[in-house]
This record gives structure tokens, sequence and C-alpha cells, in this order.
């Protein structure tokens, strides 16, 4: 038997991406494709958190893809949905600073989710 219910996955999030998420505007999380994140589905639950901060905000994740690099992930979601305030090599530029190229070499995840209402 198979255990399908769904979980609740605190992650940490940058102000500037935070304020884009609670507002419904961004609707793909892009993650490194680490192993505490290999369990994450559709129907979970993220609580992403202001590092350092009380403030919350929950989405409803719809779909986990996986993708080899960040390029490959920006070509199959489009820019627009990660991030609508920046242009696609501004995204590069800004995912590859925060993650470096080992990270990257984990492979990447496009996380669609869609904000919970409290």
């Amino acid at each position: 038997m198979t255990d399908t219910a769904a979980r609740l996955h605190e992650l940490n999030l940058y102000r500037r991406y935070f304020d884009l998420v609670a507002v419904g505007s961004k609707t793909i999380e892009v993650r490194v494709k680490y192993p505490h994140l290999a369990g994450l589905a559709a129907g979970d639950t993220i609580r992403f958190r202001i590092k350092g901060t009380e403030e919350t905000c929950d989405v409803l994740v719809k779909r986990v893809t996986e993708y080899p690099d960040f390029e490959a992930l920006l070509n199959g979601e489009g820019p627009a949905n990660i991030n609508p305030t920046a242009s696609r090599e501004e995204q590069l530029t800004n995912i590859r600073t925060i993650y470096g190229p080992e990270k990257e070499a984990l492979g990447a995840l496009a996380i669609e989710i869609e904000l919970r209402v409290r």
C-alpha cells in the first residue's frame, strides 16, 4: 500500500519571490532536485517563509516537473510564470547566482503552485 496523503513542506523564499507568490503572479517555483524534495507531489502544500521572519504563504502543489538544468526549465515553463517582472536572461542569471553549477548539476524542479487563501 502506498502512502498518498498530502504533506506540508516548509521552504524559505527570498522576499522578492515571496511577494510574487503572495499575490498569485508567480505560478512556477524553481528548486534544485535535492533529495529532501524527492517526495514532493501534486496535492501537497508548501509553506513559504521569508527566512528569519514569521511571514508565511501557503500554496498548493499542482505539478512537479524535472529538468536537466535551469535553461531547459525556463524553456519548458516560460519565464513569465517564474518571475513576470524579469527577462529570461535576468532570471537565468539570478537562479544561477542562488544555485551554483554543482547544485544545477543535480537537476532542476519546476513546481507549479497555486496560492491557498487562508
